[in-house]
This record gives C-alpha cells, sequence and structure tokens, in this order.
C-alpha cells in the first residue's frame, strides 16, 4: 500500500562553505550541478522534488527543510570532503521516516560503510535513471525485490551487500533537461561573486567522462567515456543563463573542455552566429591545443585556460600515467599567451617515488611556462583509483573511517605535510622572482623579499626533509604568481 508524502524526494548535498577555511578566503562558489541534473530529470519524469542545497546553510536548517516537505525518499550526494556531514544528514533523514539513498563519487567506493552507517541504497555512476527507476519501485515494493534495478547497491535481508549490474550511461545528453537551477537560490552564488570579486559567474558542463589514464583521479560517476552535448544544445543553455541570470563570466567545469577539438570549432562558430560572448575559464590538457583550437578559445571569450600539468619530471608524469609531455606543456603555454589567454597551471606534489630532483624541474618547468596562477595539491589516494591500489599496502589511517576522509589517509614513507608546505613557499616565491627579474622595473628590495622567502622555503625543505607527518596531503594552496602578485 502506497503512502501519501507531500514530496517524493529531497535532494541534498553534505557541502558546507561555512565550514571551509580555505573556500571561504577565496568565496568563488559554484552549485551542485550533478544534485540539479538529477532534480530536473526527476521533475520531467513527474515526480515532486524539493532541493536543499548547504552551500550557505546548515545542518539546523536543513533539518527544518526536511521535517518541513516530509519526503519519502532523502537522497543525498557525497564526495570525499563531504563524508563527516553526510553521516550527520543520514540518521536526520531516518528520523522523519525517509529512505536514505546516496549518491556521487564517494558513498560507491565505501558502501559497505555508508550501508553500516544507515543508507538504505547507494547508487554507483550517473544518478538521473537510476534515482527514477528507485522511485518507481519504492513505494511499492519498498526495499524488496531491488536486485533488478541497474547501478545500485544495498544490504538484502540477511544482511549481504549486494552490487547489481551497472546501468548503461546515458547516450543523448541533449536529451536531458538542462540542471534545476531555479530550485535553489541562486542570486545568492551571483551576490557572493560579485561582493568579494566584482563580478559574477555561472558554471556549465557540456560534457562528461573523461577516457584518459591517470592513476590519481577518479572515474566513479561518468567512468571512462566521453559524451558530448551538441555544441547547439550548449548555445541553447548559454542563451538561457545570459537571458535568466545576467552573468559577468563563465566556467565550463568539463574535466577536458577541449578534448574535441572538432567540437570546439563548431561551438565556437556557433557562439559567433549567436553574438553570444561572454569571458569565460576552463580546463584542457595541452596535447588537447593547437593554433586553431587557441585562436578559436580566445574568439569565444576565453580569459583563462587551465592545464593540468601536474609536475614538470617527466618520469614523474609517466608514471602518473599522465600522456602528457613537459615540453609541450611549455609550448602550449606560450602560444595561450600570445593569443592573449591567461595560464592557469595545476601542480601535485608528493606523488609516489618523486624526490627533490622532480621538485627542482617542476619549479624549473613553472619558470619556463610562466603561467599567471598556479595550484598545488599533495597527492592523496581516493578509494578506487589506480594510485591508491599501489600505495595500497603502505597506507595508514590514523582516525577512524566516519572521523577522516580520503585526504586524510597517510601514505607512509613520503615525506611531511611541513616539508610540502616549505617546498611550496619555495616554489611560489622561486618563480615569482624569476617573473619579477625577468619583467623588470621592480625594486631590488621586493625582489630580494621574495629571494629570501625562496631560500626559506627551500631551508625549510632541508631542515624537514626526515620528517614523517601524519598530516601530509591536505589542502589546496592558491599560489597567485602572476600580475597581482604574492606576498612572501
Amino acid at each position: 500500500m502506497t503512502t501519501e508524502f507531500q514530496t517524493d524526494i529531497l535532494l541534498s548535498h553534505g557541502y558546507c562553505l561555512e565550514e571551509d577555511p580555505h573556500e571561504r578566503e577565496v568565496m568563488m562558489p559554484y552549485p551542485p550541478l550533478g544534485l540539479l541534473y538529477v532534480a530536473s530529470h526527476l521533475e520531467a519524469k513527474g515526480f515532486e522534488v524539493a532541493v536543499h542545497d548547504m552551500t550557505f546553510s546548515s545542518l539546523l536548517e536543513f533539518q527544518r527543510h526536511l521535517n518541513e516537505v516530509q519526503p519519502s525518499v532523502l537522497g543525498l550526494y557525497g564526495n570525499l570532503l563531504t563524508r563527516r556531514r553526510l553521516l550527520e544528514m543520514i540518521p536526520l533523514g531516518r528520523k522523519a521516516g525517509a529512505t536514505i539513498v546516496l549518491g556521487g563519487p564517494e558513498p560507491a567506493a565505501h558502501a559497505e560503510e555508508y550501508l553500516n552507517c544507515g543508507a538504505d541504497v547507494i547508487v554507483s555512476g550517473e544518478g538521473e535513471e537510476t534515482m527514477e527507476e528507485l522511485l518507481r519501485h519504492l513505494p511499492d515494493h519498498g526495499l524488496e525485490d531491488l536486485e533488478n534495478i541497474q547501478g545500485i547497491i544495498f544490504k538484502d535481508s540477511s544482511g549481504a551487500t549486494i552490487r547489481t549490474p551497472a546501468r548503461p550511461q546515458i547516450r543523448d545528453l541533449d536529451n536531458q533537461p538542462l540542471p534545476a537551477r531555479e530550485t535553489i537560490d541562486f542570486g545568492r552564488y551571483l551576490k557572493t561573486w560579485r561582493e568579494h570579486h566584482g563580478h559574477s559567474s555561472v558554471s556549465l558542463i557540456t560534457s562528461r567522462g573523461c577516457p584518459f589514464t591517470c592513476t590519481w583521479c577518479s572515474h566513479a560517476v561518468f567512468g571512462r567515456s566521453h559524451r558530448r552535448r551538441s555544441p547547439e544544445a550548449v548555445a541553447d543553455e548559454v542563451a538561457h543563463i545570459v537571458k535568466t541570470y545576467n552573468p559577468d563570466r563563465l566556467w565550463y567545469a568539463d574535466d577536458v573542455f577541449t578534448l574535441n577539438r572538432p567540437w570546439v570549432l563548431r561551438y565556437a562558430a556557433e557562439l559567433e552566429r549567436r553574438n553570444l560572448h561572454l569571458p569565460f575559464e576552463c580546463i584542457s590538457r595541452a596535447d588537447r591545443l593547437t593554433e586553431e583550437v587557441i585562436d578559436a578559445l580566445a574568439a569565444m571569450g576565453c580569459r583563462r585556460l587551465w592545464i593540468g600539468s601536474e609536475s614538470g619530471s617527466q618520469r614523474i608524469l609517466d608514471a602518473m600515467k599522465r600522456l602528457t609531455d613537459v615540453a609541450d606543456v611549455q609550448a602550449k603555454s606560450a602560444m595561450l599567451k600570445r593569443h592573449g589567454i591567461e595560464v592557469g597551471i595545476f601542480i601535485m606534489l608528493g606523488f609516489e617515488g618523486e624526490t627533490e630532483a622532480d621538485l627542482e624541474a617542476t619549479v624549473e618547468h613553472l619558470k619556463a611556462c610562466d603561467p599567471d596562477i598556479f595550484l598545488t595539491t599533495v597527492a592523496y589516494p581516493i578509494t578506487g583509483t589506480e594510485y591508491h591500489a599501489q600505495v595500497a599496502d603502505h597506507i595508514h589511517a590514523v582516525r577512524p573511517w566516519e572521523a577522516r576522509t580520503d585526504r586524510d589517509l597517510i601514505v607512509e614513507g613520503r615525506h611531511s605535510a611541513a616539508y610540502y608546505h616549505w617546498a611550496t613557499r619555495w616554489m611560489v616565491n622561486e618563480v615569482k622572482y624569476h617573473q619579477l627579474r625577468w619583467a623588470g622595473g621592480v625594486s631590488p628590495l621586493r625582489l630580494a623579499r621574495h629571494r629570501l622567502a625562496a631560500w626559506r622555503g627551500r631551508l625549510g625543505m632541508r631542515l624537514t626533509s626526515n620528517h614523517r607527518d601524519p598530516a601530509s596531503g591536505r589542502d589546496w594552496a592558491a599560489n597567485e604568481v602572476g600580475a597581482r602578485g604574492n606576498s612572501a
């Protein structure tokens, strides 16, 4: 017998901006597009959907919303940053009488633990069609006979964990409705951007999946496929965004925006035909850039392109299976700058086998690339990745599963957090010193300040080189090395 509820499903996630000190400093929030895609899909199929966006919210406000809408199902999106918050939200959903369904890149990798903590079903892979089938099944059958639903993990009546076959991925992305941005306080995002940066930005995604082989990267949701929306469909979304929100900039959140070169050229032509010219940022691989593609990006309004360089050591790149050439990254960085596009670079420290000579090669690589900004992180083993499997026999956890994330796992034998703190300080100031020196017209005092800070960073590395600290691999550090500079 089906029970009537006010709402079929309440969708939420565990990320709270107020609890992220680094992001509070940066203040560049974007809404949870994946969750909003699930919401729009379910609404299009006739379900009554509510969304609680936790970005600007709190656990207390979530609980109030949960009690207000009385959902039959609570769907929670989780990633490796939000485990502890999800574990607080699950019992609130159970107390409200909702069936608890988890999705996103984290829960499927830790299915046993999440099921033991109160989740009823975990969605593995894309969520739209699986959630649709679940919502049709649950009113009449509850948690019985789930075996025929593809792409889920659950416990049967005997307590055994059951993983059903993977669900085929959605092929026709053009047929999917746009993310349900109207279900959240979208204006709060625009206002936050304008207050902190003087302009607003809206994110969108033009494709799903990445076929490349980087050992540290998770493919938990979209797999190694690459499925692309048509240029016309994406241009329709941009036109809708401009008409509805009137942002100053766009952020294309694709893993590799320029992966399909002919698509980029067709998309650029479509935007030109519609006279849609908004400044934007995106991510690419160096090997997917050509003069023709970069020229098209510039014509479209690309103001900054991020390259996943990760290291300046070819030996480390090959160990990562990055399929990237150091010289090519340097050449494409110069090509982008000639077209007036700022260069952002991602750098990963602490990968298995990295030596100080590899770090020195990375510093020289950054000098050659001359980026406007680079970001560093310390490698951490995400469950389910090849990198995690490679280091599994010397991973150590200092806290229980419920109190940690994969970023807290210690790769034994690696340098300490203090070492990588000093390494980052050395990198930032050594690269900055090099840039200012070649720019000319800079005061000797300013040059000396960066030179001294670089020397102190190198000294710190030497003093901590024999330490093995359980806090390594924790947080991103943003290193502005362009026109705005970075303090020593």
